[in-house]
């Protein structure tokens, strides 16, 4: 019985960590309106399941913002252990940028907040307020730098057109060499923050294959659809 309750308890714990990174995938790509059906499909659940956790969308949305929130407060908590000012700011920028697929900027206004979400919050930006404080009084970050160009930042480079194109495609044979193009483009964005030059760009310096190659019909998307004068 036991190991029964222990399977169940397991299960669920699964359907909960599918439902929530579907849900974070989708909303990246629908916004808002990103409905329970397609994220019980991409989390490869039924609709039921979904609602048997959560009983509304509204609900499900508000725990993936707790969430969200908790991993940028630890990040910053961290951050600020580290003894090197610009060490932790970067740490706190690419944590947040990495920690889902997607800024959950989308459905901001459209569910109301809760007094975790609203507690987590206020403990986020206020350390984040103190890590940028920081970096200003050790000479690392660049004069006018605020907190909130940080998180601005950091909701930019959340999401990447040409992973999320990629990715739609099938094309795993570009994957790698985006994701790497990814990374490189979030540390020239970061490397902006600072007061003092960065030195030579890292990583390999990314193909144009990343484009001419999107172009190309490939076994998963198929051929170009067709203009309106051959299909007549």
């Amino acid at each position: 019985m036991t190991s029964s309750r222990s399977w169940r308890s397991d299960e669920v714990a699964r359907n909960d960590r599918a439902l929530l990174k579907a849900a974070r995938e989708v909303i990246g790509e629908d916004g808002a309106h990103a409905s329970v059906a397609s994220i019980a499909a991409r989390a490869g659940v039924g609709v039921g399941t979904l609602y048997r956790r959560y009983r509304t969308k509204r609900e499900l949305f508000q725990r993936l913002c707790e969430i969200a929130l908790g991993e940028y407060l630890a990040a910053a908590r961290i951050a600020l252990d580290m003894d090197d000012p610009w060490e932790g700011i970067r740490h706190y920028a690419k944590t947040s940028i990495h920690s889902g697929p997607g800024s959950l900027a989308p459905i901001a206004g459209t569910i109301e907040t809760t007094d975790a979400m609203n507690s987590l919050a206020e403990e986020s930006d206020g350390a984040v307020a103190v890590l940028v404080e920081r970096g200003h009084r050790a000479g690392v970050l660049r004069e006018g730098v605020s907190a909130a160009d940080l998180e601005l930042l950091i909701e930019q480079l959340s999401t990447s057109p040409l992973v999320e194109h990629l990715n739609r495609q099938g094309r795993a044979d570009l994957m790698q060499a985006a994701r790497q193009a990814r990374e490189r483009i979030v540390d020239i964005a970061l490397d902006g923050l600072r007061a003092t030059p960065a030195g030579p760009v890292p990583g390999t310096e990314p193909g144009y294959e990343l484009f001419t190659e999107r172009w190309n019909p490939h076994p998963r998307t198929g051929p170009a659809v067709a203009t309106e004068e051959e299909s007549r």
